[in-house]
């Protein structure tokens, strides 16, 4: 259960502009009703488009294949912890080295587990240009989520192949879209400016939500906070931390690939809405950060690597098999794929490290 967000007197004026403005363009748009044509704020801030939506990762079997059971059961388990939202797929490994047969199929898997959820259901739409980009789109439009997320194209040179990409999602989607503004190991162009993405806020009612994760971080999200409306969402990513600090900046959550801590997650969002206990608060914030920098001491890599061994530890993956990139950050022709290996000491310290969440995480085992 969530307890009620604290709410400022900003926010509270942000939001009376919001819903006076979308008054003015002719009433609030839902998600899933007929886009009308786009005016300027003609949409407030979806409410379920808010707080944790940690993405999920990508469970393989030991012959390296997409593990579909595996998956459900993982969006399962967020839901269990009671995390406002979930994104999938999202992350460079699942976006660069899944086929867009395995993609698609693992969407239309998480739409059907997400049915009874609580928890939000975001899908990642994105390509390699934008016709790649529009075979998503328009898959994902059928499944109807409760959001989508997409970065920038792989193609992309310019600030206005951005714009003419992501105006070509616009004219097939009727939900939420968050823009990530990096992009993947293959992209090379720019950073979407601020002012891009208030441009597209204004043009679309769909548009305006953003997962700032481009430097420099804290003078964009300063900016794009203050661009409310029509901006209506600024999540903080970047792994979580920069979370606490850029909350206070007036970020609304948190995209990243960490759904194996989902409730304890969901319990920092609550404290910071409540804003009734700072010193819990730090305390739960700190023991999330000891976990992320495991990153520092111990193989695998930051997003997957000694998190796989938590979601073995949690009951919901059967191993800890990741894809790999090949050289240069290039996809392979055929998967690579390896167990991680972890030593007895490594599993020690991990161990040592997660028995300092339990405070904080739900009670129970999760099955």
């Amino acid at each position: 259960m969530f307890t009620q967000p604290h709410v400022t007197r900003r926010q509270v004026l942000g939001a009376a502009m919001a819903g006076a403005s979308g008054l003015v363009a002719g009433g609030i748009v839902h998600a899933g009703e007929p886009q009308k044509t786009p005016s300027v704020n003609a949409a407030a801030a979806d409410p379920k488009v808010q707080g944790p939506f940690p993405i999920l990762s990508t469970p393989f079997t030991d012959s390296g294949s997409v593990d579909f059971d595996v998956l459900a059961r993982q969006a399962r388990f967020v839901d269990w912890c009671g995390c406002p939202g979930m994104i999938w797929p999202q992350s460079g490994d699942s976006v660069d080295l899944l086929t867009r047969d395995e993609k698609l199929q693992g969407m239309e898997v998480l739409a059907k587990a997400a049915g009874n959820f609580r928890t939000a259901l975001c899908l990642g739409v994105q390509g390699k240009d934008t016709a790649d980009m529009l075979v998503y789109a328009r898959h994902v439009e059928k499944l109807a989520p409760t959001a989508i997320i997409s970065r920038p194209p792989d193609s992309g040179k310019t600030e206005d192949d951005m714009r003419q990409y992501w105006r070509a999602l616009a004219g097939v989607v009727r939900r939420p879209v968050i823009i990530q503004t990096t992009g993947g190991v293959a992209y090379k162009g720019p950073t979407p400016s601020v002012q891009l993405l208030i441009e597209l806020a204004k043009e679309f009612p769909c548009f305006g939500y953003v997962k700032e994760e481009a430097g420099p971080i804290i003078s964009r999200t300063r900016a794009l906070v203050a661009a409310q409306p029509p901006i209506r969402r600024v999540f903080s990513a970047r792994g979580g931390l920069g979370w606490l600090y850029e909350s206070r900046l007036g970020t609304r959550g948190l995209i990243t690939e960490r759904a194996v801590y989902a409730d304890l997650l969901t319990r920092i969002w609550n404290l910071q809405q409540s804003g009734s206990d700072p010193a819990t608060l730090k305390d739960a914030y700190s023991k999330f950060l000891l976990m992320t920098n495991l990153s520092q001491t111990h193989p695998g890599g930051g997003l997957r690597g000694p998190h796989l061994y938590v979601w073995k530890k949690r009951g919901v993956f059967r191993n800890t098999v990741s894809r790999h990139y090949g050289p240069g950050g290039s996809v392979p022709a055929k998967p690579v794929f390896s167990e991680l290996k972890l030593s007895e000491e490594d599993i020690a310290e991990i161990d040592f490290r997660f028995d300092a969440l339990k405070p904080y995480l739900k009670p129970g085992p999760f099955a």
